[in-house]
């Protein structure tokens, strides 16, 4: 039995420049640190909580 991870793919569009350093730094945390770079990620709770921080600051699309 395979046990396929759900995933959620996150690309940053804002930019952290004048926000307050804890969204900067989650921000890093999620990988992201340049405009239009794109990660995905295994979709935990924490990762989650990360994106709901700075949701002004990324487009999370649809899970894969």
């Amino acid at each position: 039995m395979v046990d396929k991870k759900v995933t959620v793919t996150i690309t940053q569009i804002g930019s952290p420049i004048g926000r307050r350093k804890d969204q900067r730094q989650t921000l890093v945390g999620l990988g992201l640190n340049k405009i239009h770079r794109t990660r995905t990620l295994e979709d935990t709770p924490s990762v989650r909580g990360m994106i709901n921080k700075v949701q002004h600051l990324v487009r999370v699309e649809p899970r894969a």
